[in-house]
């Protein structure tokens, strides 16, 4: 959940260099700091996935759904959101059978081995096309529009699933067969289908450390499907940010770190919410880190992505950091307007034409704009944090979330199995294994760091939050994650254009703890006036 660039710029913080980075830019900005890229893919398909399996259980379905039904529902299903699919459904053009039958059609098409391949599915559920059916056969009367039932979603492949492996892309995890995690089955019980998993960067990008993101050993290298190849997909939740922008699904589930979440989904054009940390379970999922783990949903419309943040929350008595938070009244969202709200502009990012034109159609829209520059605080001791979170966390999974067939202990039983076959278990190394591993601290040194690291995080924000009385912050794509992330703060990133070359941007909203209904009010105000994603044109 951790992005490669986030750990060699802050490598390089360390040490007071700044190259490349406007001044006070968190060191967790993203890749796409530039404007084009080059990467020497060692590996671009996967060597683990066998097409004919991944379809066996769904190929009957697939042949008797012919181009001309496919062709008949686009126009219903292509780029709609999910009340207005819902509609559809009420109205009797479609079933949930034709939708998920519609996205796995496209996902065959689009995903693997051929020209336009996004890699950005890992595996299928088998009962996915079962299951449509008896949600057809049992969908209640008077059914809200917004509503998941019979939606298909995708979820990143750190989740456990049942009747699929939850992988985090590694080879020594194609075995592990799982009951759901607990916020599965939350998305389970509001009606939602689980149509697949979503391929990521590796070990959610905390493994090789020189490796593009988007990347695994089981999935391969996932693509951006504005410009494969030439865009970063950002990560870790590369392939669930990736699968939502091609139209694979309804939505998605990503999980973050620091920026995992915010990266992809501003590189995807999408709208992705890093929630409170502690607002949504983790228990059986892979983590990085207990201190600041959280998933969350991506999604092409705001509306979308408050549907399933609301049906993802709930207590977990399994999570300590688990708390009873409100699910969000969605008529507060949808007549909100931006008329006196108070927002903090980085004084350092208006050189970003896109940011400026972002905070002119929002000053232009009523609300008021501050400038701000914050100081320029360091976050010593985070991959610390990190690398003692994992070497604890991933023994926690393995003992009580993983299936009882693998025989892992840690990061040091990875590392061992990889180092069994590297070429194609590990090709890019396993340097942050390796540096995990090799790391150590006291008790109290290590709860000293994390303590210092949130008060950081929080000083950074609240100044002006607090003094300026500040809704929230304004800033693009992951530029500011590691601060929100070690605050544990909330933020919603939101499709606010394109460069001169094509590459999505996103502007990202940043306020206090379970402030998440108020982030939803300003995307879903921002994506009203704004309207600037543009679905990826060599996929619609």
């Amino acid at each position: 959940m951790i992005l490669r660039s986030f750990i060699l710029v802050l490598v390089l913080t360390l040490f007071n260099s700044c190259k490349n980075y406007p001044k006070n830019l968190s060191p967790s900005r993203a890749t796409s700091n530039s404007e084009s890229y080059f990467y020497d893919f060692k590996v671009e398909d996967s060597n683990f996935i066998k097409l004919d399996s991944l379809w066996t259980t769904q190929i009957d379905y697939l042949n008797n759904f012919s181009v001309d039904r496919y062709l008949e529902l686009k126009p219903l299903i292509l780029n709609k959101d999910i009340p207005t699919m819902q509609q559809h459904v009420s109205d009797g053009k479609m079933s949930y059978e034709d939708l998920a039958l519609f996205y796995l059609y496209r996902i065959k098409v689009f995903d693997r081995l051929n020209k336009k391949s996004l890699n950005s599915i890992i595996s299928i559920n088998p009962k996915l096309i079962s299951e449509a059916k008896l949600k057809d056969k049992n969908r209640p009367k008077g059914m809200s529009v917004f509503s998941l039932y019979g939606m298909p979603i995708i979820l990143k492949d750190n989740i456990n699933t049942e009747g699929m492996p939850t992988t985090a892309g590694s080879v020594a995890l194609l075995d592990n067969f799982t009951v759901d995690a607990f916020v599965t089955t939350k998305i389970k019980s509001s009606g939602a289908l689980i149509l697949g998993k979503a391929n990521m960067s590796e070990w959610a990008y905390f493994f090789c450390g020189d490796c593009p993101s988007g990347y695994s050993a089981v999935g391969g290298q996932t693509f951006n499907p504005y410009r494969r190849k030439v865009f970063d997909t950002g990560g870790s939740s590369s392939g669930s940010a990736v699968a939502v922008s091609a139209s694979f699904c309804a939505a998605a589930v990503g999980t973050e770190t620091s920026g995992s979440i915010l990266s992809p989904s501003s590189q995807a054009s999408t709208v992705g919410l890093k929630p409170t940390v502690g607002t949504i379970s983790r228990s059986g999922i892979i983590p990085i880190s207990s201190t600041l783990d959280t998933p969350g949903p991506i999604s092409r419309f705001t509306i979308d992505n408050l549907l399933l943040y609301n049906e993802m929350l709930g207590k977990d008595a399994n999570d300590l950091k688990s708390v009873n938070a409100d699910k969000i009244n969605i008529e507060e969202i949808t007549n909100f307007t931006f008329k006196k709200k108070r927002f903090g502009v980085i004084r350092e990012l208006m050189v970003d034409s896109l940011y400026e034109k972002a905070i002119d159609l929002i000053s232009e829209n009523d609300a008021e704009i501050i400038m701000i520059s914050p100081g320029d605080i360091k976050l010593n001791g985070f991959l610390k944090l990190l690398n003692i979170d994992m070497k604890s966390d991933l023994k926690l999974y393995f003992n009580n979330h993983s299936s009882k067939k693998i025989n892992f202990d840690g990061v040091q039983s990875i590392i061992d199995f990889n180092n069994l076959d590297s070429l194609k278990r590990a090709p890019y190394g396993q340097k942050l294994f390796n540096g995990i591993i090799s790391d150590d601290v006291s008790k109290e040194e290590f709860e000293s760091i994390k303590t210092t690291l949130k008060n950081k995080g929080r000083e950074y924000f609240d100044f002006f939050l607090n003094e300026l009385q500040l809704d929230a912050i304004l800033s693009v794509n992951n530029y500011h994650a590691s601060y929100a992330a070690v605050a544990e703060y909330p933020a919603l990133t939101i499709p606010m254009g394109f460069s001169k070359i094509g590459e999505p941007k996103g502007l990202t909203f940043i306020s206090k703890p379970y402030n998440e209904n108020e982030l939803y009010k300003f995307g879903y105000c921002f994506e009203k006036i704004a309207n600037k994603r543009v679905a990826p044109e060599n996929y619609n």
